[in-house]
């Protein structure tokens, strides 16, 4: 059959509503049952340990329903009724626990895999493996330190007779937690993973439901991709859930000859696909800022090709040779990317510092005063006072005044 045409903003505004950026935030204070559903919307959403302006998991929800009680999001991941929990989706990504069965796959795969340390730990120190589950399993939750300790304590047995330091526990938990042998009861407030035997995290339904063929959970996997993402490419699809390219296209190869995805053209972009019920809104009225690691802008090719922004985080640049700033968020008003700021929560000032600021093409009056108010809100949100604006990019000059207004 014929490929459906989009034009580059059709595809935009797909991607956008997908994402959940073409409906109003919510009047009154979000609840857990929404924090949740922005969760399961996106499919994934990406946990990084860079705390500058505050953890990124949070920051997918907020930029959708707006300020929100981050416990909701902790409680469904950690102490309360469990509807999410962590595990390698998009690189350490917490997911709706209906998906745990379409990652077993992985955790099969952990000697494939999985980094060379943890690997290489099982293969040499089978038996403090062993000893690593067997404490989780007895007292968990537990960081790794606190299972450090009860080794320690137990067996009574120094560090030269095992062979093993701190970092030989953490290996072997992480090789435990990849292998599904233990999971993420949460984080405790210095963001360590406190781990815990997969039975007292997952509900049992999701435990009981049966392992799917990998090639079964491919498609699935890819289906909840390109819901998440509206319009996708190949290598968009397989970059959501971080999937082999040849798997990812032999699913996506399936679910065509099925029906369930359908080829787009969009304008120099590869070969596109959608799921049939597709949503193209004929526009979109967002203003939102984005943390690096959201899934709208995760993938830096897509976001090249969707906004025309060539975005990077420069965490790991040298200082004087950064172009943009240390932790850059884009700016989405309307359906563009208009603006990145490099921001910074100065937790014993009360501030949030916006530390350079710079246009991505034309940003008119009112594109700048929802930039105002997204970053006052962000700030009321993060508990901080005062919004700063350093002169240091080419729109820190227009964004001071309207941010003293």
């Amino acid at each position: 059959m014929p490929r459906t045409r989009l034009t580059l903003a059709e595809a935009r505004r797909a991607a956008l509503a997908a994402q959940g950026f073409d409906r109003p935030r919510p009047e009154v204070p979000p609840t857990s049952r929404q924090v949740v559903d922005v969760v399961r919307r996106l499919g994934a959403v990406q946990i990084d340990s860079v705390n500058v302006l505050t953890r990124a998991h949070y920051l997918p929800a907020f930029s959708r329903l707006g300020p929100y009680d981050r416990a909701l999001l902790d409680g469904a991941s950690g102490s309360g009724p469990r509807r999410l929990f962590e595990y390698w989706g998009h690189e350490a990504a917490l997911l709706p626990v209906a998906t745990q069965p379409l990652l077993r796959w992985r955790m099969d795969r952990v000697h494939d895999d999985a980094w060379g340390g943890m690997v290489r730990i099982r293969r040499e120190q089978p038996d403090l493996v062993a000893e690593v589950a067997h404490v989780v399993r007895a007292h968990g939750p537990l960081t790794a330190a606190g299972v450090e300790s009860i080794i320690a304590h137990e067996e009574q047995r120094s560090r030269e007779h095992w062979g093993w330091n701190w970092s030989a526990v953490k290996r072997a938990l992480e090789y435990l937690f990849w292998a599904g042998e233990v999971s993420s009861a949460g984080r405790d407030s210095s963001f360590r993973r406190r781990y815990a035997v997969p039975e007292a995290v997952l509900p049992r339904s999701v435990l009981a439901v049966p392992t799917p063929a990998p090639e079964e959970a491919h498609r699935s996997l890819v289906l909840i991709a390109a819901r998440a993402l509206g319009v996708a490419t190949a290598a968009d699809l397989a970059d959501h859930f971080r999937l082999p390219v040849a798997q990812a296209r032999t699913a996506i190869d399936g679910l065509v000859a099925d029906g369930e995805l359908v080829e787009l053209a969009v304008p120099e972009w590869p070969t596109a696909y959608a799921t049939p019920d597709l949503r193209v809104p004929r526009r979109v009225h967002a203003a939102a800022l984005l943390v690096p690691f959201d899934p709208l802008v995760w993938f830096r090719p897509r976001t090249e090709r969707l906004f025309g922004m060539r975005y990077r985080i420069e965490i790991y640049v040298p200082a004087a040779q950064r172009v943009h700033g240390y932790y850059v968020l884009p700016f989405l008003h309307g359906e563009r990317l208009v603006a990145r700021v490099d921001l910074k929560a100065d937790r014993p000032g009360g501030r949030l510092l916006v530390q350079a600021s710079h246009a991505h093409g034309e940003v008119g009056d009112e594109a700048l005063a929802a930039l105002v108010a997204e970053l006052r809100g962000l700030a009321g949100w993060l508990g901080l006072a005062d919004l700063v604006v350093a002169p240091v990019g080419d729109l820190a000059g227009r964004l001071a005044a309207a941010s003293r207004r």
